[in-house]
């Protein structure tokens, strides 16, 4: 099972999961704990093969080709285990593949999702360095390779924090793994062409930085067809939003929560 940790409040019975995206682990939410666990019940995850699910004894559990189906079972296998009927799941990155795979799965288990920095499509850029990395990954050292990615993803000053936190958490994950979540992009497009065609009757936050110039253009066309959707862009924000502005963040999932 997943590592985790949970923050249980006194009086409310409201779940909120966080997933981070690939690379990072929940430390990257260290921002929001203390302000989420004043209101819900906190759960806390480190995917396959990060932060303290990057141990040799979590690993050997998991010999399985990586697919998104599979991760999103992780995260089912460890709300069941707490016996947690219902949760709201925020995610950042690659997590918000997770959490839309998840809910086309158990869309019972899915309160709503809020989605931060969500990919959704790789245009032209992000195909050609996914390619890229593809034919180099087994050439270049892996950490120069995810160095080289979150520069493309978080390039400017302002990015800084979110960028070096990435690149910190990283260098917990063992070239393997990295290897396996970069095979990944392999089954990535017609899965993201999927979400953006069929539109699931979940209420769901986009929070977008206005920088996050890859990602936030096919989100705004997104949010335009599939009903139960909203955006907020926040400005002067690149692609790691509760990181780079976390007052702002907070502020606006947590107002958002509130109407549940």
């Amino acid at each position: 099972m997943l590592s985790y940790t949970k923050y249980i409040h006194e009086n409310s019975d409201t779940w909120v999961t966080f997933v981070h995206g690939a690379g990072g682990s929940s430390t990257i939410w260290h921002k929001q704990v203390k302000e989420f666990r004043k209101r819900f019940n906190v759960l806390l995850l480190d995917l396959r093969g990060h932060g303290d699910s990057a141990t040799s004894n979590f690993l050997e559990n998991f010999n399985e080709t990586y697919t998104f189906d599979s991760l999103s079972e992780d995260i089912i296998e460890v709300i069941n285990f707490e016996n947690i009927k219902q949760s709201h799941f925020i995610g950042i990155s690659l997590g918000t593949i997770i959490i839309r795979t998840l809910a086309e799965k158990n869309p019972e288990r899915v309160l709503s999702m809020v989605m931060g920095g969500a990919i959704m499509k790789l245009g032209f850029k992000s195909r050609l360095v996914l390619g890229l990395g593809m034919k180099l990954k087994k050439i270049i050292p892996y950490d120069k390779l995810y160095n080289v990615l979150t520069f493309f993803i978080m390039p400017y000053k302002n990015h800084r924090e979110s960028r070096m936190l990435y690149i910190k958490e990283s260098k917990k994950i063992y070239k393997e793994e990295f290897l396996k979540w970069f095979s990944l992009a392999v089954e990535i497009n017609p899965l993201l062409r999927f979400f953006r065609s069929v539109e699931i009757k979940i209420p769901t936050l986009y929070i977008m930085g206005e920088e996050d110039y890859l990602f936030l253009p096919s989100i705004r066309k997104i949010v335009e067809k599939h009903t139960a959707s909203n955006l907020f862009v926040v400005e002067d924000c690149g692609h790691v939003v509760n990181v780079e502005q976390p007052k702002l963040y907070n502020n606006m999932v947590l107002g958002y929560l509130a109407g549940f």
